[in-house]
């Protein structure tokens, strides 16, 4: 029998006076926003702005559709200095740089986001679409010639000397490549997973640029494959310490091919992951996924392959994605994450959101799996169950939405107290519509280091976020806490899909 909820309350009331004060102690916890089939927040509204953040990283020709109109065309010759068309994309974060490394992550991750949940997304399913193919698209430019990646468009160290609008930029917009003879299977791999990936989510809508994109996949991967090396060894002092490779290329080789056998389910794949799985596998201690690290997404990727289609062969990627979980999980055997006082998780102060957004989406895609095949979480003997990796993801979304000490919504123009000083140039500059005059590299300076509000509101965009402690400062100057970036956003997209549906809002 159900209790009404006042009965429950009376019936832990008793028990605390009865047992532990413990109990009594834990008694506020009991506040309605934690009742499970209350939703605390319009994941609805969310899912909506997260997506249209996307539309205000744009560089290149905007559309007439365009809904972030404070944004103006940018980057029209990009790619000239190598004569090649580079023009689109979007720029990662705060800057005005075309990284191609965390640009094809955010690509992957939007993607695995759509064909996983885009089922419940209804009307915001062709926005993600939207979002995806303007990458794509560059993508698809970025890799038009055999044997070269083109992975960066601007000079980082010149742009970040500057406090400019990417619609008045004046510094250089060097090109960056990757090619046999200085390699990249690391940046290549993952542009070779993003554009596998995102054949799936046009498969059935669009055939044609599906087929396009899996043939570019299957090209980009034998590159990297065959010249293997770290794009940031030849691309040093351009690529680090922005976006540097850490965690090597073999985590990238593993992905793109688990992705590639997702994509076109060619055996060659399947045979390339069971050679090479164990030399390309890292210790399974590693449980850091984001823009440098895939080695957990591949293992949750994979584990689907043998839990749901029952591939014998990837059993061990079942045990291994488990590790990760239990990892998680407080209080039980083998948990090492980290969490905030007020509950967030903390894997590192700069842009520690990319990680909570990341794993609440691999808990909800793994909660799926496990669902699909009738198999929990072993933790050391304990079985954790689907529904607790669900209440974990939710439990770090409800924290970035505004269930935290703050009270503070860490998505720009959601809820009534959100992040108003973000590190970001578009947005703390005045647009083009309200000041058609150029803003000169320095003289954005003032803009940077006033304490006023951003005048252009970027919405959607979720910014790096608290510190361990919860605290927030929201100052433009903090970018560890106060840039948002596109590879925050795309593993949220479907998680808030998920979440929205759960909770009846789509």
């Amino acid at each position: 029998m159900a209790l009404s909820f006042s009965h429950f309350t009376l019936v832990l009331l008793l028990s605390c006076f009865s047992s532990s004060l413990l109990l009594c102690h834990g008694f506020p916890a009991l506040h309605h926003r934690h009742h499970p089939r209350f939703a605390s927040h319009n994941y609805r509204d969310a899912l909506t702005k997260s997506i249209l953040f996307f539309e205000g990283q744009r560089s290149g020709k905007l559309p007439s559709n365009q809904r972030i109109s404070w944004r103006r065309d940018s980057g029209l010759s990009d790619g000239a200095a190598m004569h090649v068309d580079l023009v689109g994309g979007y720029y990662d974060a705060g800057d005005n740089v075309k990284f191609g490394f965390p640009m094809a992550f955010t690509t992957t991750m939007l993607s695995w986001s759509v064909i996983e949940f885009g089922g419940l997304m209804k009307g915001e399913l062709q926005n993600a679409k939207t979002a995806i193919r303007w990458a794509t698209d560059y993508l698809l430019k970025a890799t038009v010639h055999p044997d070269i990646i083109y992975v960066q468009v601007g000079d980082a160290n010149k742009d970040h000397s500057c406090w400019e609008r990417p619609e008045d930029m004046d510094t250089p917009r060097s090109v960056f490549k990757v090619d046999r003879n200085s390699p990249g299977s690391d940046v290549a791999a993952e542009t070779a997973a993003a554009l596998a990936a995102a054949s799936l989510v046009f498969k059935k809508s669009d055939p044609t640029y599906s087929k396009l994109l899996v043939r570019r996949a299957i090209r980009v991967f034998q590159f990297a494959d065959k010249y293997r090396g770290a794009y940031s060894n030849g691309l040093k002092k351009n690529v680090c310490p922005f976006y540097c490779s850490y965690s090597g290329y073999e985590d990238e080789l593993l992905w793109g091919a688990a992705w590639l056998h997702k994509a076109t389910r060619n055996p060659t794949y399947l045979n390339y992951i069971q050679v090479n799985g164990q030399t390309l596998g890292a210790a399974e201690f590693d449980n850091t996924f984001g823009w440098d690290n895939k080695h957990v997404g591949a293992r949750i990727l994979l584990s689907k392959a043998f839990l749901v289609q029952k591939l014998q062969s990837l059993h061990d990627y079942k045990g291994h994605a488990d590790n990760f979980i239990c990892s998680l999980i407080p209080g039980a055997p083998f948990s090492s994450a980290q969490y905030t006082p007020g509950g967030l998780l903390f894997k590192m102060s700069d842009s520690n959101m990319q990680y909570v957004t990341s794993t609440s989406f691999l808990l909800l895609t793994y909660a799926k799996y496990l669902t699909s095949a009738r198999k929990v979480v072993n933790c050391g003997g304990t079985a954790v169950t689907p529904n607790r990796l669900r209440n974990i993801a939710k439990k770090q979304v409800d924290y970035l939405l505004g269930d935290n000490p703050l009270r503070m919504s860490y998505m720009v123009g959601y809820g009534p107290r959100y992040p108003r000083r973000i590190h970001h140039r578009g947005s703390s500059l005045p647009s083009v519509a309200a000041h058609p005059a150029k803003i000169q590299c320095s003289a954005g300076f003032s803009f940077m280091n006033s304490g006023s509000p951003n005048p252009n509101i970027l919405v959607g965009a979720v910014v790096g976020g608290p510190d361990q402690h919860d605290r927030f400062p929201d100052q433009r100057s903090d970018y560890e806490q106060s840039e948002p970036s596109t590879y925050i956003n795309a593993p949220l997209v479907g998680a808030l899909a998920y979440l929205a549906h759960s909770f009846g809002q789509l």
